[in-house]
């Protein structure tokens, strides 16, 4: 692994992850080129803001779930692939229902250029500590539709709360929002923030 970056869970204590796209639960449906292990990878600036926001969110009673830290080139190359591949209607119910896949891009929703490569962005929700549960967002990890955007309507006051605790939380410790996805977060100064990284997660 290229030197300032680690496993997020060897710096912050009691952070719970589930790395999407080293399985095959996300909308590509299968694990993406890039992600051999099912962990999280970060710049240790990253780590040092993501256990700011791990404390912040404890006196809440939240603990943080990470989906998504640093994110291979390669993996990217991978998405702009698979966008070109024909409809098979796997995933778009979930993750794209009014969209087709090639307006991921177009939309805002994945970019052919991502910040997740330069390893000072996270996707992340909350859960309850007392429970384990996941708190209601209004919407799930990679949900490509206005339903996502920070101030969507359609969703309820419990899930707009705890959209702006999160954003709270994340904006508190050094994190700037993404008006497109209420779950992506970077940090406002991120130590490489003209290198794409290609390393593999592994």
């Amino acid at each position: 692994m290229t030197a300032d970056f680690v496993f997020v869970d060897q710096l912050v204590a009691g952070v719970r992850w589930d790395a999407k796209y080293s399985t095959w639960d996300n909308f590509t449906g299968k694990p993406v080129d890039g992600y051999a292990v099912n962990r999280i990878v970060g710049t240790t600036a990253l780590c040092s803001a993501l256990d700011r926001a791990r404390q912040r969110a404890e006196e809440k009673g939240f603990g943080l779930l990470l989906w998504d830290g640093y994110r291979p080139q390669r993996a990217v190359e991978c998405f702009l692939r698979w966008a070109e591949l024909p409809e098979d209607g796997r995933t778009k119910a979930r993750h794209y229902p009014n969209i087709d896949r090639g307006e991921m891009f177009e939309r805002g929703y994945v970019a052919a250029r991502s910040g997740h490569s330069r390893g000072s962005t996270v996707d992340l929700t909350l859960y309850h500590l007392s429970t384990g549960e996941l708190a209601e967002m209004g919407g799930d990890h990679d949900l490509m539709d206005s339903l996502s955007h920070h101030g969507a309507a359609d969703i309820t006051d419990l899930a707009r709360k705890n959209r702006e605790t999160l954003r709270t939380v994340m904006e508190g410790s050094g994190f700037r929002a993404y008006d497109q996805e209420w779950w992506h977060y970077t940090l406002a100064d991120e130590p490489y923030p003209d290198t794409y990284f290609d390393f593999p997660v592994g």
